[in-house]
């Protein structure tokens, strides 16, 4: 039976005591901060934050940071959108990201995590050119702060993110693999993307979904066990890698129907680790 833990992605808001024991009720160990709230970073939620984990005994297991601006989760809008890849934002950011692993610091978090945007499949392309650059400086900022940096799986290929982490070229950096985002962006089967990128997994988003229906939307998530990937070859094929991070589900809704998709979700990993 593989020990892996489970947990669940929250957003970082002011009530987070009641979140953690949302979570605690329900049995999970293990939680990812997500935060899109710039002004969140602060001493005062950082103390907040670290003390309602130390309460409710969960463990962070990642800073899941999201940057400023309006991102469209498209084929179109996307790649102009999302992450550090456009031009317009990247500075700001870039500098987001950092304030970002300053705060994780505080709250004693080892890792920080976002989505990079559509990286270019083409290592030619300026775009790409420029990023590396980028990257760099911000894991190297990150590991000053004794962290690592996840990219989170969804807009670019296996093999573009695998270019993307050998070019970094640093040690502190690793994958928060995303098993449903391969899908609904129609980048990979997540089984097999494993034969790419599965040493440099670090997290894992437990997600279910569809493959996209045309070219300018999504593919459309799905309660886990409902859409194409397939946990019960993904999960022991994890294992067999020697991963012994968290798995963390992720269910893009709200209300009692999100809770049920949870719970169920829940009762299926456990029953396959149970196989491992």
């Amino acid at each position: 039976m593989a020990n892996l833990k489970l947990g669940v992605i929250v957003g970082l808001r002011p009530n987070m005591e009641e979140e953690f024991k949302k979570l605690k009720d329900l049995g999970f160990p293990t939680a990812q901060v997500s935060c899109w709230t710039m002004e969140y970073f602060n001493e005062e939620m950082a103390l907040h934050l670290k003390r309602a984990a130390r309460d409710y005994d969960i463990e962070i297991t990642t800073m899941w940071t999201g940057l400023p601006g309006t991102p469209i989760w498209n084929f179109v809008q996307g790649p102009l959108t999302i992450g550090l890849v456009p031009l317009e934002t990247r500075e700001v950011r870039a500098k987001a990201l950092k304030k970002g692993s300053d705060f994780a610091k505080k709250v004693e978090v080892e890792s920080v995590t976002t989505h990079v945007g559509f990286i270019p499949e083409n290592p030619n392309d300026p775009h790409y050119i420029t990023l590396i650059p980028t990257l760099k400086d911000i894991v190297n900022y990150i590991g000053k702060n004794g962290q690592s940096f996840w990219f989170e799986t969804g807009q670019e290929t296996p093999v573009t993110l695998l270019r993307t982490i050998q070019d970094i070229g640093l040690d502190n950096v690793g994958v928060n693999f995303d098993a449903g985002n391969l899908i609904l962006y129609g980048k990979a089967n997540p089984v097999d993307a494993l034969d790419v990128i599965g040493k440099y997994v670090r997290g894992v988003h437990a997600k279910d979904g569809e493959y996209p229906r045309d070219g300018y939307q999504l593919g459309q998530e799905k309660p886990l066990g409902e859409g194409k990937v397939n946990y019960k070859v993904f999960i022991p094929k994890l294992v067999s890698l020697g991963y012994k991070g968290a798995i963390t589900i992720e269910r893009e809704i709200s209300g009692p129907q999100q809770i049920q998709d949870i719970l169920r979700a829940k009762k299926i990993l456990e029953d396959i680790l149970k196989t491992c």
